[in-house]
């Protein structure tokens, strides 16, 4: 079993469309989604429905939850907000279900999901360092635990101590837990522009992370072409 863990797609079609045909090239058997599908980018309708398509288990993020809402968005971002607002007028409202009824946390073969953080999954925290890992993993019932919401690749392991850093590709050990942000999709923020996801050999115990080049420039015309904010086309390229 060959697991291809996406996160924070944020509607960029073709972001993801690079994403599943590596995925499918490296010859992943299972997709899952740590959430994320829409905000920000100009494809969300496109997006959810391959999403959903496939029948991939997914948890719910942030933006899924916000764009499936009419709620207010006190203290956003402006530019996350505008484009929440315009991704509500974007999705019918099956749509919008489909956002509302995921869960929070969900278990997956033998690992579990979270957008954001396991002892409070529906209050978005960020899971930066160690120290608020370390609150995850008091509640982390498997080996692996997926997370994503950062928008920043790394892997945190609890044994005695619990200790994190950046990755390319490393062995799950009997023993000790993992809580792994497997980057986005759509949206890099750490620097390095490109498509974002994790591959997790179950028969292999091995967790990879692959960085994909996409036509940036396309996803950046839509962005501007739908009117949306100039700022979330421009970060596409600088990958933060």
């Amino acid at each position: 079993m060959k697991y291809a863990v996406i996160a924070d797609i944020h509607a960029n079609l073709e972001a993801l469309e690079v994403v599943l045909e590596d995925a499918r090239s490296q010859k992943c058997t299972h997709y899952c989604c740590v959430g994320d599908v829409v905000g920000y980018n100009a494809n969300p309708k496109e997006c959810l429905d391959i999403i959903r398509d496939t029948g991939m288990p997914c948890v719910k993020g942030n933006h899924d939850e916000y764009c499936s809402t009419d709620d207010t968005l006190e203290g956003f971002n402006p530019h996350a907000a505008e484009a929440v607002h315009w991704t509500r007028k974007q999705l019918p409202e099956a749509d919008r279900q489909w956002l509302r009824d995921m869960k929070y946390v969900r278990l997956v073969a033998s690992f579990s999901m979270v957008h954001a953080t396991l002892d409070g999954p529906q209050r978005w925290g960020y899971v930066f360092d160690r120290l608020a890992a370390a609150a995850s993993f008091t509640y982390q019932n498997t080996s692996v635990c997926f997370l994503g919401h950062t928008h920043v690749p790394v892997a945190f392991i609890r044994d005695s101590v619990v200790r994190g850093g950046t990755y390319s590709k490393f062995k799950v050990e009997t023993g000790r837990k993992y809580f792994v942000n497997v980057g986005s999709v759509g949206q890099s923020r750490d620097g390095v522009a490109k498509a974002t996801y994790v591959i997790y050999d179950l028969d292999e115990g091995s967790i990879e992370l692959r960085r994909l080049a996409y036509d940036i420039a396309k996803a950046q015309k839509k962005i501007l072409d739908a009117g949306l904010p100039p700022r979330l086309a421009e970060r596409l390229a600088l990958g933060k």
